[in-house]
């Protein structure tokens, strides 16, 4: 009766072994196939024959559990110290790839500024930054072919809110003083709205309308055809007036 009951606590002690590797196994089971059960399998051989030195059969079964739970609590270190370096290499990456990112930004700045020290020193010498619009007799009508220079010149003006532009309208020597003078206005007004689309605000646009006062009364024809014109200048404010043929 004694050696019965000395077996008790024995056999006791196995069964929770047995169900301690059973939690082991189920625990590692609930991973992702092949995610930490070489740890836990190494864990519970060792475990295994460190229990079979110290205690036998019996042993080896407390050893198998006790290994498991040891090298499956191995096992999520060890991936918990893979997952932060991966995020550390991550934020590396990251900061890498910001750090070029404002290197260039800061090379296109730099370009911007040097472009801008440029448009500044060629503003100096607005006559290189003006165009005329030619028109027809008695017509007032943006020609198709001056809407692009006229949208470019317009498109750098308003890149610089310190420039001006001065439109000023004309007409060829024919017809009466008052007649010319608003077809010269009405010429002048549509230009200005070409730049207007193109950003310009009409604050920064000076308009005006000289009729045929600069005209020359010649009876030449090609003569004519000078005259009838619009002149847009750009300039900066105290800039040196560019001069216009009056």
């Amino acid at each position: 009766m004694k050696r019965v009951t000395r077996r008790a606590p024995v056999l006791a002690l196995a069964i929770g072994g047995c169900m301690g590797a059973a939690a082991a196994g189920a625990g590692a089971a609930a991973e992702p196939p092949g995610a930490g059960s070489k740890p836990a399998d190494f864990g519970a051989l060792t475990g295994i024959a460190i229990g079979a030195v110290a205690g036998g059969p019996v042993g080896a079964v407390v050893g198998a559990a006790a290994g498991a739970l040891l090298g499956d609590r191995y096992h999520h270190q060890v991936q918990t110290a893979a997952a932060l370096t991966a995020e550390l290499r991550q934020s590396e990456d990251q900061r890498a790839q910001l750090t070029g990112n404002v290197a260039a930004l800061d090379d296109a700045l730099s370009q911007a500024q040097a472009r801008g020290t440029e448009l500044a020193a060629e503003l100096a010498h607005t006559d290189q930054l003006g165009l005329d619009v030619s028109f027809r007799t008695d017509d007032d009508s943006v020609a198709a072919q001056a809407m692009s220079p006229l949208l470019k010149l317009g498109a750098l003006a308003a890149s610089m809110p310190q420039a001006e532009i001065s439109v000023a309208g004309f007409a060829d020597p024919r017809g009466s003083d008052a007649y010319n003078q608003e077809l010269s206005r009405r010429r002048a007004l549509n230009v200005a709205a070409v730049l207007t689309s193109a950003g310009v605000p009409s604050e920064r646009i000076r308009i005006e309308a000289h009729g045929r006062e600069a005209a020359q009364a010649d009876g030449n024809l090609d003569t004519y055809a000078l005259e009838r014109r619009v002149s847009v200048r750009l300039q900066l404010p105290g800039a040196p007036e560019v001069a216009r043929r009056d």
